[in-house]
């Protein structure tokens, strides 16, 4: 259990707001992940990193967890977004959570 804490401690603590311009690169390579915003960040990394299918799998076929789409991205730029985003390697996982 203490590992599990603490690795979802150290998810939480590298948890931070980037703008989506600085993401491009990774956005080009295929490896930036969009998740739901009524989804936990938190959660969603820590079942990626130790790979709970039964977690991720129904999300993906919801389209709840996707690759960004080329037009996403395209949107984000134009409203030069501040998303949530977090590594999962290979993937960095990125969250728009509009301000209440």
């Amino acid at each position: 259990m203490s590992e599990d804490l603490s690795l979802r401690t150290k998810i939480n603590q590298e948890t931070a707001r980037f703008p989506w311009s600085e993401l491009l690169k990774q956005f080009a390579t295929g490896t930036v992940i969009a998740i739901d915003a009524d989804l936990d960040l938190v959660d969603i990394a820590e079942a990626m990193a130790t790979d709970n299918t039964t977690i991720i799998a129904p999300l993906l076929s919801e389209g709840k967890i996707a690759k960004v789409s080329d037009s996403q991205a395209q949107a984000w730029l134009e409203q030069n977004l501040m998303l949530w985003t977090v590594v999962v390697k290979p993937w960095i996982l990125v969250q728009h959570r509009p301000e209440a």
